[in-house]
């Protein structure tokens, strides 16, 4: 296995438990966690979320360190237009006719094990 492979599998492995760890967090604060990694045309939700009436919809950054910003600051204009998109495609898909809100969960990896973690509710607001 070549270099390139391995921390694109590295990072694969990341990105899937810092899923799982938000997944987790958003459960103890009382989210149903209804999706995970649907892909749409322009873009992907990470984790599609139940809060009482509402649809959230979840985007998940987990970093290894803050040496390049706080996972929170890599959810720019750009993504927030991808995950605007996509959640308008979910919509139209599973017939929501409800609001839909959004969240960032931002994971940074723990040197003595997990993650430290925050949640930002309604992010674009």
């Amino acid at each position: 296995m070549g270099t390139v492979s391995r921390i694109r599998s590295a990072r694969l492995e990341l990105g899937k438990a810092g899923e799982k760890a938000a997944a987790d967090l958003l459960r103890k604060r009382g989210y149903e966690v209804v999706g995970a990694g649907f892909l749409a045309r322009r873009g992907e939700l990470d984790l599609v979320c139940r809060r009482g009436k509402e649809l959230v919809v979840v985007e998940v950054k987990t970093r290894t360190s803050d040496a390049f910003g706080t996972p929170l600051e890599a959810v720019g204009t750009r993504k927030r237009r991808a995950l605007i998109a996509a959640a308008a495609e979910y919509r139209a898909l599973a017939g929501w006719r409800g609001p839909i809100r959004y969240a960032v969960v931002g994971l940074t990896v723990n040197p003595k094990g997990g993650f430290t973690s925050e949640l930002i509710e309604d992010p674009f607001d």
